[in-house]
């Protein structure tokens, strides 16, 4: 369904959207590989990371070509589609925007062409924070290539801002160009681009968007998540570090480093965005959320008859809680899968419904009974609102909510769409005042610390601004004061 603002969501309820990540990437250098198949696989492993667009570049090694439209992966691309590209290298995107508008033009891969005939494509997970300062290099640079500014959040996408630059150093090689360009950028991004010959990679130094390399038997792909690996077969061969970019040709791989590592992994991966069967620094998301979930009915225990999860995201979490305090686990909401996959406006009836489109209680599960429903997050609350409600009418005696994250106090800059501070439940409001707002019988967060510890990294190496505040790269005046925050650097 569309959510008000026009863009396409998969949440329960269209009006209370959850954090939803930019973008997953997926580039392959394999010259005995159907490429863009791979792609277009790869980015099916992929599309839980963005729903608005999907788009691949391929080369042949002569030319590139990219195809990119609106929609999900597979209402952009159908067999005639893919057989009409042919090449030994690709990549590919899919897309959710955060600061760039939902619109053809904003679409990845983005292309330039070289002074000398040759192209870039380019895609990217995650956000720039510098776009001033680099708009005025690119004024320098080439004062007649025109990037729209990206001085609001409606304007557009900062990845054809890091191409136009990119293909603005036209004596130069893109290796070159890249430990020219890579160091000027801050902020979250990892990307990857490619010339007719050569395929890219870069992730910024905190590491904030995951981005890993994994080895086919006639190639090499590189990806947003080790499950896109997975379901191309390639094995995974280790993360592409924070601070460096890769080069892969016909010559081999060749490693950079532009920049020193100081890693601020973005800790919200490991509580909703990743999948499950997805591994980050080592770390199996799902064992992450099913450690979250032992240690929130550690902290938050509750008398209750069944533990029940709002499917999907909350599964996990679910089953660590219903293991921890010895409640039994059930499945007491069914969801339809296929609801929400269309850019169909629904009518105002079916609007009104809410969540019921989506979620249908199992009355002979939880009628009479007292639960413990566990969902990963709570943004505006409209959802949790809704499904307690649902839940009462359909017979439980006792509705208790346990949520897998910390309070989301803060919005996010580094490539997660967060409702503004304004619109989020928890600033100003205890979890005793959020707890009648949503008509629960009682409720629970866990603790940031509890979450720091099931990623089993330091805190030191994790990016927790959403519930902190602190963030590690500084944010542009401009883009605080339209989001109502003071930017406070984390220390």
């Amino acid at each position: 369904m569309l959510t008000p603002d026009g863009k396409l969501t998969l949440d329960l309820d269209p009006t209370d959207r959850a954090p939803q990540d930019e973008c997953g990437v997926f580039g392959v250098w394999a010259p005995d590989e159907d490429v863009a198949q791979l792609t277009y696989f790869g980015l099916f492993a992929l599309q839980h990371r963005g729903q608005e667009s999907a788009g691949m570049a391929v080369s042949t090694g002569q030319r590139i070509m990219v195809f990119k439209d609106m929609g999900l992966e597979a209402q952009v691309f159908d067999e005639s589609t893919l057989q009409s590209l042919p090449g030994n290298m690709a990549i590919g995107h899919t897309r959710y925007a955060t600061t760039g508008a939902s619109v053809w033009q904003n679409t990845q891969p983005t292309f330039r062409s070289f002074e000398d005939g040759t192209g870039l494509a380019l895609a990217q997970n995650g956000n720039i924070t510098n776009t001033g300062e680099l708009e005025a290099w690119l004024a320098e640079r080439a004062p007649q290539v025109k990037v729209p500014s990206k001085k609001s959040l409606d304007s557009t996408s900062d990845t054809a801002l890091v191409s136009a630059l990119m293909a603005s150093f036209g004596d130069l090689s893109l290796e070159e160009v890249s430990l020219e360009v890579l160091p000027r950028l801050t902020g979250a991004f990892s990307f990857v681009y490619m010339t007719e010959t050569t395929l890219y990679a870069a992730r910024d130094p905190q590491g904030f968007r995951p981005l890993v390399l994994g080895r086919l038997q006639s190639g090499w792909v590189v990806a947003s998540e080790t499950a896109a690996l997975d379901i191309v077969g390639a094995s995974f061969v280790r993360e592409i570090e924070p601070g460096e970019f890769i080069a892969i040709d016909g010559a081999g791989l060749r490693t950079h480093r532009f920049a020193e590592a100081a890693p601020k992994g973005c800790i919200f991966e490991y509580v909703y965005l990743a999948r499950p069967d997805t591994r980050i620094a080592g770390r199996n998301i799902y064992s992450t959320r099913i450690d979250i979930g032992r240690q929130l009915a550690r902290e938050h225990p509750a008398e209750a008859d069944l533990v029940i999860p709002t499917p999907d995201s909350g599964t996990p979490s679910a089953i660590g809680y219903a293991k921890e305090s010895g409640i039994e686990f059930g499945m007491g909401l069914v969801k339809n899968a296929y609801v929400g996959r269309t850019f169909i406006e629904p009518s105002q009836t079916i609007r009104q419904l809410g969540i019921r489109l989506k979620l249908n209680p199992l009355r002979s599960v939880i009628e009479g009974k007292r639960l413990v429903v566990v969902d990963d997050s709570i943004v505006r609350g409209n959802t949790q609102r809704a499904l307690v409600r649902m839940l009462r009418e359909a017979g439980a005696k006792e509705v208790h909510v346990r949520i897998a994250s910390p309070p989301v106090e803060w919005p996010c800059f580094y490539g997660i769409d967060f409702a503004t501070r304004a619109e989020l439940i928890a600033p100003g409001l205890s979890v005793d005042d959020i707890c009648r707002s949503i008509g629960a019988d009682s409720l629970g967060f866990v603790s940031l610390d509890g979450v720091t510890e099931a990623t089993t990294l330091p805190a030191d190496r994790l990016c927790r601004a959403c519930f902190t505040g602190k963030y590690p790269v500084p944010i542009p005046p401009e883009q605080a004061k339209l989001l109502h925050l003071e930017p406070e650097e984390d220390q």
